[in-house]
């Protein structure tokens, strides 16, 4: 089958005289549906579920049951009363009932209409309103999806049983030292970010997310001569930029020649949604950070993330949220006239729409990163489409070297 090659757009035809710079006959933008939707049974939904994605916080896992939406399914997030975490399909498979007003127990979590009990493991255990307990309760199983704990995260696999990769471990979270330790966010690794901790939830597409990593030029743009400095002033200079591709990801490096010497910056994204950033601080060495930017559904997703930092150091999200302020103005403190002047990521991310209208993008290029990155998920969701396995799950897979960083000279 051949590859799909990126939508561009097709000549306008119009209906009579053609006018010059004229927007009257243009057609309706089309998304690329193949790359942006996630839910059960799509092409993209399919590559994702052969990998495993942070669910939660492991701190906040509690025996307060949680909602958790993900790749376009409800589920609810819990742990028993063994200190086992689970997650469940939400709606009882008794009668439908939602397993978030459900209590958590030693075995599992019952379900408040007629007690049904279910496993971690979706087994139900207990059926109080039948003959013994529920003679037959082992014909009945909750639906369910594996969990393992890392790095203070809960990851969840929600692919084939027979095809489930190993988690991933990465060499930057490994082998802490007695003065280091790891942070978990789950709102958002962009300053502003349009979320907060009530409200984690992006509403736009993953990709487009995902793409910015690979585009180091906006970072020239809005980060740093349209907006105003929001990281480092070295940000504004116009860096050479390299791209390649990597182990199952892409990855760039920036050169900028600044008047104290060259900084060299490496950002790598990894399949199907991690990326790598260095430390907007210009700290240097390695990458400290791994990211994931996890679907919800097509049109809305949300970020995990692990640092590794000094426990004598302030707390690295935090101190991110007060580097892009406007006039002392955190993002959540700006008015909507005081975004429209100082605008960063989210703006320029939402304004695209929840998914953009790929047909009507005119990529140059300065956007080769982001071709490169549509055209890898292009080959792993032909891959997947195949039977064959995407890059990044091999059972073999070692501690994942994290090649990101900031490299003075």
């Amino acid at each position: 089958m051949k590859e799909q090659e990126l939508i561009v757009q097709q000549p306008i035809r119009f209906v009579g005289k053609r006018q010059q710079g004229g927007g009257y006959g243009k057609p309706p933008g089309r998304s690329d549906d193949f790359l942006t939707l996630v839910e059960p049974g799509t092409p993209c939904g399919e590559l994702m579920r052969r990998y495993w994605h942070p669910v939660g916080v492991s701190s906040k896992v509690t025996n307060d049951p949680m909602r958790v939406r993900i790749l376009g399914e409800d589920l609810i997030l819990f742990r028993d009363g063994k200190g086992r975490a689970g997650l469940l399909h939400e709606h009882c498979a008794h009668r439908g009932t939602s397993l978030y007003y459900g209590k958590v127990e030693d075995e599992g979590i019952r379900c408040c209409y007629h007690g049904w009990l279910f496993a971690v493991d979706g087994d139900c255990v207990d059926q109080p309103c039948e003959p013994g307990g529920g003679q037959h309760r082992d014909k009945c199983r909750q639906p369910w999806y594996p969990v393992e704990e890392r790095y203070g995260l809960v990851f969840a696999y929600l692919g084939p049983l027979d095809e489930m990769p190993p988690l991933p471990r990465y060499d930057v979270l490994e082998n802490l030292g007695p003065d280091e330790e790891l942070q978990q966010e789950d709102k958002s690794f962009y300053i502003g970010g349009g979320v907060t901790p009530e409200n984690p939830v992006a509403p736009y597409s993953w990709l487009q997310n995902f793409e910015n990593v690979m585009d180091p030029f906006h970072v020239v743009i809005l980060h740093s001569r349209f907006s105003g400095v929001q990281f480092r002033e070295q940000m504004a200079l116009m860096p050479a930029v390299e791209w390649e591709l990597c182990d199952h990801g892409v990855m760039y490096r920036s050169v900028r020649e600044t008047p104290n010497g060259r900084l060299t910056r490496i950002t790598q994204t990894l399949l199907p949604n991690v990326r790598i950033v260095p430390s907007i601080e210009l700290t240097p060495g390695q990458g400290r950070e791994v990211a994931w930017l996890v679907p919800v559904d097509s049109h809305h997703h949300r970020s995990f993330g692990v640092a590794r930092v000094p426990k004598n150091e302030a707390p690295l999200y935090s101190r991110r949220e007060r580097m892009a302020t406007h006039e002392g103005k955190t993002w959540w403190e700006m008015s909507e006239e005081e975004h429209k002047r100082f605008p960063d990521d989210y703006e320029a991310q939402v304004s695209q729409g929840s998914i953009p209208a790929h047909s009507d993008e005119h990529l140059a290029t300065s956007d080769k990163g982001v071709v490169m990155l549509r055209r890898l998920l292009t080959r792993q969701i032909r891959a997947v489409q195949d039977g064959e396995a995407p890059e990044g799950t091999g059972r073999d897979l070692d501690v994942i070297r994290v090649k990101a960083g900031n490299f003075f000279e």
